[in-house]
């Protein structure tokens, strides 16, 4: 299933990668132990990847155990969005950096994040900059001014 929405409001995209963090062996003989209850070795997964137009959300059924880079290339997503580069990018899932050979459970939603375009930081100083210089009292409250008639 592929749904593609451009309502301008997407679910993830552009976010910062935290560093990733190998997999403890206890936490991937937990997501094993997760599979092999599944009685026909068959697990559902999410492949999504957003751009500043559309949401892509392809769900399959793999056979489990699967690493994220085989669930990746089943999917087919790289044909469908030629320009996502796995050696650059990151991936998750849901929300947490993972490698290309972890594991993954069932119901799982594995994310393909862009880079940041710009620095959160340095966004929100332009933005704050811009408030000052419309006039808005909201951009002066923090100025040093505000600060020292307190």
């Amino acid at each position: 299933m592929e749904t593609s929405l451009d309502d301008g409001h997407l679910a993830f995209g552009a976010v910062m990668a935290e560093e990733a963090v190998p997999a403890t062996s206890a936490e991937v003989a937990e997501r094993v132990a997760e599979q092999v209850t599944n009685p026909d070795g068959v697990i559902s997964v999410q492949v999504c990847y957003a751009t500043p137009d559309a949401q892509t959300i392809i769900t399959l059924s793999v056979a489990s155990p699967c690493t994220v880079n085989a669930v990746l290339r089943a999917s087919g997503i790289v044909g469908k969005h030629p320009e996502i580069d796995l050696s650059v990018q990151s991936v998750g899932i849901f929300g947490k950096i993972k490698q290309l050979d972890d594991l993954v459970a069932a119901e799982d939603r594995i994310e393909i994040y862009r880079p940041l375009i710009v620095d959160p930081k340095v966004a929100r100083a332009r933005r704050v900059a811009k408030t000052r210089k419309g006039g808005s009292s909201e951009g002066r409250k923090w100025s040093t001014r505000a600060r020292r008639s307190l």
